[in-house]
């Protein structure tokens, strides 16, 4: 394994040496220009990003999870993206899941050790099926927990997607494709919480949106299956529905109602003047998109 004193990651930074002799607005300053260099890498993984999207997407297509696994700031955000797509796409939290080193715990209280436990990981992957993804995200690219759950979901057959920061990660040699961010040095040395913690933030949502962008839950770039579970929400669907079917918001309101709080059911009765029921049994048959019941792919 490579070690962890020769990762870019772990490197010392020149260009900000000095930060501790900074001001408030210069310590600032400092993070801010090296946190330029964040979206250029990313663009820069972005083949390798659109491979893994469609490897997901297959395998979704096929009745798949995607199962993200992550260690500390990996797994922290990785729960975060797991956590934001049911509300937001419509996603049963069933599919698209994450499983952090530690636990649920560890999200908020640090497990020591955690992250080291090769066996921890495989654990954690026991699960998985050949139809699932494994996507492992690791800023050095070698940890040990997520290499066990990598290295555990392809003897079972599942697909495996990588993440890391570093341009030959570890986990490369465990994965379908591996997404390489090569962010560099940080601006305080080692703290991956940082400049890879926002590589990774990202990627990730990169790749959950074009995902659900892919199946159909967007329709132009609007998010036609929201889940109204709020106030805000309930405007916001009222707002597609009066947006896309050209109606008031009165209008919009029943034909959600009649919809059972679908956007797109509700889009799709008032767009082709039928019954919620008949729109809804449309969009099953076109699995779930709007644009062939409209009659526009």
């Amino acid at each position: 394994m490579t070690s962890l004193d020769e990762l870019a990651t772990e490197q010392a930074n020149p260009n900000t040496s000095d930060i501790d002799l900074q001001d408030t607005f210069g310590v600032l300053e400092r993070i801010n220009a090296e946190d330029q260099h964040v979206a250029r890498a990313v663009r820069a993984a972005l083949p390798s990003l659109a491979r893994a999207v469609d490897l997901a997407l297959e395998r979704w297509r096929r009745g798949g999870r995607v199962v993200l696994f992550g260690a500390g700031t990996s797994g922290r955000l990785a729960m975060l993206d797991a956590a934001e797509l049911p509300p937001t796409f419509d996603v049963s939290p069933d599919r698209y899941l994450a499983r952090m080193a530690g636990g649920p715990t560890a999200f908020l209280r640090a497990v020591e050790g955690a992250e080291d436990d090769r066996a921890g990981g495989a654990a954690a992957a026991a699960d998985l099926r050949a139809e699932d993804v494994a996507f492992g995200i690791a800023a050095s690219g070698r940890t040990p927990w997520v290499l066990g759950a990598l290295e555990a979901a392809g003897a079972i057959g599942a697909a495996r997607i990588g993440l890391a920061c570093v341009p030959k990660p570890e986990l490369g040699d465990y994965v379908d494709v591996c997404i390489a961010v090569d962010t560099g040095p940080e601006a305080i040395a080692g703290s991956t919480r940082m400049k890879a913690g926002t590589a990774q933030k990202l990627v990730l949502n990169a790749f959950s949106t074009a995902l659900m962008v892919r199946l159909g839950k967007v329709y132009g770039n609007l998010m036609v299956d929201v889940q109204a579970t709020n106030a805000k929400l309930r405007r916001r669907a009222t707002r597609l529905v009066s947006e896309v079917a050209n109606i008031d918001a009165d209008r919009a309101t029943a034909a959600l109602d009649d919809a059972h709080g679908s956007v797109k059911i509700a889009i799709a009765a008032v767009r082709l003047g039928i019954s919620a029921a008949e729109a809804a049994e449309r969009l099953a048959e076109a699995d779930g998109q709007l644009r062939v019941v409209l009659g526009e792919a």
